[in-house]
């Protein structure tokens, strides 16, 4: 038996969240924390977890889910390297040299780092999105 839709009803269902509100929501940058303070705080945490100081676990709510699974990754094979050198090497610590960051759109910034320590000098870029209030890492790449 069907039961008619009444005016109520219509109403009801032109209120009701719609599927797309529940999925993750762009934010533009004028909402988000300055871009070059969290790439240099997000940077210098991703050294940390290389050089097994901090777990990777802490920058999971900042990276996507891709992002996350290769630090993972790096962090367990730079792990497995110091351990297989047996003598306790001195960890390096970067130093953020440069943040240059270029906003292709509103709420999205693609930044490049260069970081030196004490043997060698490397290169990050990154892509930070504006997603459901903060900032997220959506690609790295780390020379």
């Amino acid at each position: 038996m069907t039961v008619p839709l009444t005016i109520v009803d219509s109403a009801r269902l032109a209120t009701a969240p719609q599927i797309d509100d529940f999925a993750p929501q762009k934010t533009p940058a004028a909402r988000l924390p300055r871009a070059d303070v969290f790439t240099r705080n997000i940077v210098r945490g991703v050294f940390e977890v290389l050089a097994g100081v901090r777990e990777v676990e802490q920058l999971a709510r900042w990276t996507s889910e891709e992002v996350y699974r290769s630090l993972v990754v790096r962090a367990s094979l730079a792990k497995r390297a110091r351990s297989a050198r047996g003598v306790p090497v001195p960890r390096d610590v970067h130093e953020i040299r440069n943040v240059h960051l270029f906003a292709p759109t509103d709420g999205v910034f693609e930044a490049t780092v260069t970081a030196a320590a004490r043997a060698r000098t490397r290169a990050v870029a990154l892509r930070l999105e504006g997603i459901d209030g903060r900032w997220r890492v959506t690609a790295l790449a780390l020379l």
